[in-house]
């Protein structure tokens, strides 16, 4: 696992969307609170091995300050419902817990989305007053 990645095990989501966001929100405020810079969360779903998620990460290891890499393995029990979901996509990733890309990393995808959520600064790189 990469430095810069945070591997989270996430059993009461059970594949709730609603959920996943909620809990991207509450790293969000942690993150606020330990640095006072806001940044977004790419989650990661994945398995062990994974080279095409591998790939992935090493495309986005330029953007790694721009957000939170936070990774959920697909294959431990308790993310059952995220495997049966992805099972044949991954790696899939969730920007502040809603469907972003999937297969490999579209980085104008990202981009387009880092950027919108920097020009509201919610999710952004603003400092709180």
């Amino acid at each position: 696992m990469y430095k810069w990645a945070h591997r989270i095990e996430m059993p009461w989501f059970q594949g709730n969307s609603m959920q996943l966001a909620k809990y991207s929100l509450q790293l969000l405020m942690r993150n606020l609170s330990a640095s006072k810079t806001i940044l977004p969360v790419l989650t990661l779903f994945t398995k062990d091995p994974c080279p095409l998620c591998d790939e992935a990460k090493e495309t986005l290891e330029p953007y790694k300050n721009r957000f939170i890499l936070q990774e959920v393995d697909i294959t431990l029990p308790e993310n059952s419902a995220w495997y049966e979901r992805y099972k044949f996509d991954i790696p899939v990733f969730h920007l502040n817990g809603q469907f972003l890309m999937m297969h490999r990393v579209d980085i104008s995808k990202l981009e387009k989305q880092l950027q919108k959520l920097e020009q509201q600064g919610a999710g952004g790189w603003r400092t709180p007053s």
